[in-house]
């Protein structure tokens, strides 16, 4: 009978160490100063403050059920880059040439970024890259940027940006960018947000006529390169 009290104490002191060990445990550290909770604080060998909370199980319920599993969406939210024939197709649309061999031009840089932008080589049996690379984004941001002005110039008398006769405006006299503009290069109907945003390049370069190139190049980048 001794020996039964003296396991059964024994036992329920472990219990008692198991119960404290684990409260502790569960515990969440205080966060560090000049946080609030939920946060983690920046320090000079780490990162910059920022949020630290894990995703509420049901959120993530809620999302698959409105998104599907990683492996549906991935599939269906996921994009490819424009196809090499496609790009020159688009740049030839907006006005740009193609065929222009001026060094740095915006022709010169499609037809020598083939490889760049992963074309095919059939001769190899080597099918064209669908991924967006570095290298393939970076290039068509610089044919864009290259190809802003020749964009400006063809806008007012591309038969793509014709409304019932009369020619796509993409900037006025002021400098400011037009909505018709805007639809034309992208093709889909422009917002007030790409206007904004367009005006925002504009006012922001050291002159207009560079903020316009920006502006141009950064709306057709976002357009074509899947942003």
């Amino acid at each position: 009978m001794k020996n039964l009290n003296l396991i059964f104490v024994a036992a329920v002191s472990t219990l008692g160490l198991v119960a404290c060990v684990d409260n502790t445990l569960s515990e969440d550290p205080p966060p560090p100063e000049g946080t609030s909770p939920g946060t983690a604080g920046a320090g000079t060998d780490n990162t910059f403050d920022h949020e630290n909370d894990g995703i509420s199980p049901w959120e993530l319920v809620d999302r698959l059920t409105k998104e599907g599993p990683p492996r549906y969406t991935s599939h269906v939210h996921s994009c490819s880059k424009v196809r090499y024939a496609n790009l020159g197709n688009v740049l030839k649309s907006v006005g740009i040439n193609t065929t222009n061999t001026m060094q740095l031009s915006a022709g010169q840089l499609y037809t020598s970024g083939f490889n760049a932008m992963g074309g095919p080589n059939y001769d190899n049996r080597i099918r064209e890259s669908i991924s967006v690379s570095t290298s393939g984004a970076s290039r068509m941001f610089d044919i864009f940027a290259a190809g802003a002005t020749e964009v400006m110039t063809a806008v007012p008398t591309l038969q793509r940006c014709m409304s019932g006769g009369t020619p796509a405006v993409l900037f006025d006299a002021n400098g400011q960018c037009q909505k018709s503009g805007i639809t034309c290069i992208i093709g889909t109907p422009a917002t007030d947000a790409h206007v904004s945003l367009c005006n925002l390049s504009v006012t922001s370069a050291s002159t207009p006529e560079i903020g316009k190139r920006l502006a141009v190049a950064a709306i057709l980048a976002a357009a074509y390169t899947c942003e």
